[in-house]
């Protein structure tokens, strides 16, 4: 079966706020995702990076050498700054700069 190329449709469901000291360190919050009406994607932070860019983290595993598996993850860099681009309209964070919550 084939599936057609397609950009996702991205829906937040909910968004949780990170209290002070998350937020000082980067972490601005938790996403619950409606990808597609197919898949429920829970626990995707979103980041504000050292250089300032927003950014999504998908939840992982870690191993006893500490090395990351993800759980789900984008499958190209391009589907990755798609589904953030959707993100981020719908959160009102189309600017450079602007912060969530």
């Amino acid at each position: 079966m084939t599936l057609s190329r397609h950009l996702p449709r991205v829906s937040i469901l909910s968004f949780a706020s990170a209290g002070a000291a998350d937020r000082a360190r980067g972490l601005l919050g938790w996403l619950c995702l409606d990808l597609d009406g197919l898949l429920l994607l829970d626990g995707v932070t979103l980041r504000r990076t050292r250089a300032g860019r927003l950014t999504l983290s998908f939840p992982a595993r870690l191993d006893r050498a500490g090395q990351r598996h993800p759980f789900i993850r984008p499958l190209s860099d391009a589907a990755r700054r798609a589904v953030e681009q959707q993100v981020f309209v719908a959160l009102g964070l189309d600017q450079p700069g602007e912060q969530a919550g």
